[in-house]
């Protein structure tokens, strides 16, 4: 027992393959430098046609390479993490620390109560004492339909709860547990508890669902909470007082489930909220539940996570403290980040929604150059980074003094004194959202409050457990997942066009290769520039018989196709090593293309005209609901377009250009075969034939398909038209 006391709570574990992989670099590299060789080696002469062109690609080029760099920087040593969770239990059983869980919420409509419930209800299940549990939902929709899902939710938990532990249900989200396990008819006991409980909740499930299409509470419910009274005094979603109840006070003796357990507490909170004051979004939600639950139960560990992001594994819990309570290592941890994972992937991906490189590859990279970015949701901080204090060697965690907190007031004491703390005019002449709490005025507010906490010396760490911790929703159509990365693009440029980018921030605070890692998101919105120069200007030369790379017959030509060849071996490689498919790669590389010259390109040019005070910031929710027609066809992984967009009006515009130019330059290369003029062009062509066939999907939409979410005529005719008039340009 003595020796296992001076065992570490987890380990840490290098990559396989690193030695593969930096030689694959070196290789990358090496070709690289040929292609930059050729580039300065024979650019045109001034006044011969397509020197500019020429110019131009060059830069695009060097761009990419440096971008490549940084993703390799990444990539170059990525670790991994094991906790040994029966150390923590037979050290700190009798003296865990208290959990506060944040749940945000923002439209009952988006965002259905059901769902929302049955988050709250999965981190309420916790294996972990619930007496040390506080769950915090807050509503920044301000619904009373959203509290009344509450409400069933505090009630159905006194059954749910026992439940779970009984039987050690996993997930331990209702809806997502009943949809997936199989009734135990083996078991006569099991299986007739197992009924009623699933009857239990599709009834409470009806009632929501029958309330929440009615659009309003009916007299008979309002009677059944005081908190429903709070709703008379609400003007609208943006205009009405702090509601906050405490539905279930940890504290009260008489506050436990069917076998006398005691339930973890459980409160709603919907902030103030004014016309004449700025509610700063997500970022102002979060910092009024860090107010309002250290006022209520100030425990030292939070747990943040979206809605729609249920738990999907009991021990994540214990699994964040084995980071936290370690002796050695634990006091330098200021927040665990959890991958983002979703229930509802397609087979092959159709959008790339996933994120399966990007949580197995990318986040453990970033944990082996010194700590993950914080990501919004599935994310346990300790409290003391989020006051704005900085590391200190010296510093300990004084878990006893937390653990023997208590709050001696009245539960409807305790509301009304907690009330002000949510309020509007609380932050004024504050730091909070500058130096305390999650900072303010960025799109990706996560993001910019994790880079603040490391660069104040805290160490995050990335943790990917066999069974995922969170499990969420994905967008389902082209649009959602378009705009989302739009705002994600918007955020990150922003943070690196501002004195909080990471080499102006962090410079001396963190390591240069962290610096260097959070360029790979930071640089998203330019990357659209170059993109877009390099699947518009080559396609365009093809057409009027300017070339831009070397004859196929050129020895130079060997560089082009062995790095163009050897990238993308590696990138399917990763695809597949990650759980991916061939077609979910190329779904994959379809969307690299569409993000960047849609989304990445629309972000630079709305964080350029809010500079300019010509847009203000705007937080577009994603939806976490769909029609049955649209849930059949992403399941059938068919293209969702179905409404006007800019975004879809310049795919369609790419498209259609690199179609004209990709037959016109074939119409041209036929014509003139016998002269050999293909070999200058069969690298152009190749580019613009697999810009082509990339857009396939679109050209399906304009002129193909004829069903609802097929791109709208307005498109095709914008399309067409200026498709047309680049080429009559080009040509001229």
């Amino acid at each position: 027992m003595a020796k296992d006391d001076n065992l570490p709570l987890f380990e840490t574990k290098l990559a396989k393959g690193r030695i593969l992989f930096q030689f694959y670099s070196l290789l990358i590299f090496v070709g690289t430098c040929f292609i930059f060789a050729y580039r300065l080696s024979h650019i045109p002469a001034k006044g011969e046609p397509g020197r500019w062109a020429w110019m131009g690609l060059f830069f695009s080029e060097l761009w990419f390479c440096f971008y490549w760099f940084a993703t390799t920087v990444v990539r170059w040593n990525p670790i991994y993490r094991n906790t040994f969770k029966d150390r923590l239990s037979h050290r700190y059983e009798k003296a865990l620390s208290g959990i506060d869980i944040f749940v945000c919420t923002a439209d009952p409509v988006i965002e259905p109560p059901v769902m929302v419930i049955n988050t709250v209800l999965s981190v309420m299940a916790y294996d972990y004492p619930p007496e040390k549990l506080s769950v915090y939902l807050s509503d920044d929709g301000g619904s009373d339909l959203t509290f009344y899902a509450m409400l069933e939710a505090s009630r159905f938990s006194k059954i749910w709860l026992p439940f779970c532990k009984k039987f050690k249900v996993e997930p331990r989200s209702p809806e997502a547990y009943f949809r997936t396990a199989v009734e135990p008819l083996g078991e006569p006991v099991l299986a007739k508890e197992w009924s009623t409980v699933k009857m239990l909740y599709e009834d409470m499930k009806k009632r929501i669902e029958n309330t929440t299409k009615l659009g309003r509470i009916s007299e008979e419910i309002s009677k059944e909470h005081k908190g429903f009274n709070e709703w008379i005094l609400v003007a609208s979603q943006r205009d009405h007082q702090t509601i906050l109840q405490i539905l279930i006070d940890g504290r009260d003796f008489e506050a436990v489930d069917i076998q006398g357990q005691p339930l973890p507490t459980l409160i709603y909170l919907a902030r103030e909220k004014r016309p004449q004051y700025h509610h700063h979004f997500k970022a102002g939600a979060m910092n009024a539940l860090i107010r309002v639950s250290s006022r209520i139960s100030n425990s030292p560990i939070i747990l943040n996570v979206d809605c729609d992001m249920y738990s999907n594994n009991s021990k994540s819990v214990r699994d964040a403290l084995c980071f936290f309570m370690d002796e050695e290592k634990g006091n330098e941890v200021g927040f665990i980040q959890f991958p983002q994972a979703f229930e509802n992937i397609t087979k092959n991906d159709v959008y790339s929604n996933s994120l399966n490189v990007t949580m197995e590859m990318e986040m453990p990279g970033f944990d082996g150059n010194g700590g993950p970015c914080y990501i919004g949701t599935g994310c346990f901080l300790r409290r003391e980074t989020l006051s704005g204090k900085k590391y200190k060697k010296n510093y300990k965690a004084d878990w006893k003094r937390w653990s023997n907190r208590s709050v001696e007031e009245s539960t409807s004491v305790l509301e009304e004194t907690s009330k002000v703390l949510a309020s509007c005019s609380y932050e004024e002449n504050t730091q909070w959202g500058k130096e305390t709490g999650l900072m303010y005025n960025c799109a990706v507010e996560d993001v910019l409050t994790g880079l603040t906490m490391q660069c104040r010396g805290w160490r995050s760490i990335y943790f990917n457990p066999e069974r995922k911790g969170f499990l969420g929703v994905a967008p389902t159509t082209l649009l959602q997942s378009l705009v989302q990365h739009k705002r994600w693009s918007e955020g990150d440029f922003q943070i690196l066009a501002s004195r909080n980018c990471p080499f102006v921030l962090g410079y001396k605070k963190i390591p240069l290769k962290l610096q260097l890692s959070y360029c790979i998101y930071l640089l998203w919105a330019p990357t659209s520039l170059t993109t877009l120069y390099y699947a518009t200007v080559p396609s365009l030369c093809l057409l009027r018989g300017i070339s831009l790379f070397p004859q196929i017959s050129d020895s130079w030509v060997l560089a082009f196709a062995f790095v163009i060849f050897l990238h993308r071996a590696y990138s399917l490689g990763e695809c597949i090593w990650f759980g991916g498919t061939f077609k979910g790669w190329w779904n994959d590389q379809r969307m690299w293309v569409y993000k960047r010259t849609t989304s990445y390109f629309f972000g630079l040019l709305d964080y350029i005209l809010k500079r300019l005070g010509f847009t203000k910031s705007a937080f577009v929710i994603t939806t976490k609901v769909a029609d049955d027609d649209v849930s059949q066809r992403y399941e059938q992984e068919v293209m969702e377009f179905g409404t006007s967009s800019p975004m879809f009006t310049i795919l369609a515009t790419l498209a259609l250009l690199n179609a004209f130019c990709f037959f016109g330059g074939l119409k041209k290369l036929i014509a003139d075969f016998e002269t050999l003029v293909w070999e200058r062009f069969a690298l152009q062509i190749l580019l613009c034939g697999l810009l082509v066939l990339i857009n396939l999907p679109v050209y399906q939409g304009l002129f193909f398909r004829k069903d609802v979410a097929s791109l709208p005529t307005s498109v095709s005719y914008q399309s067409t038209i200026f498709a047309l008039l680049v080429c009559a340009i080009a040509l001229s």
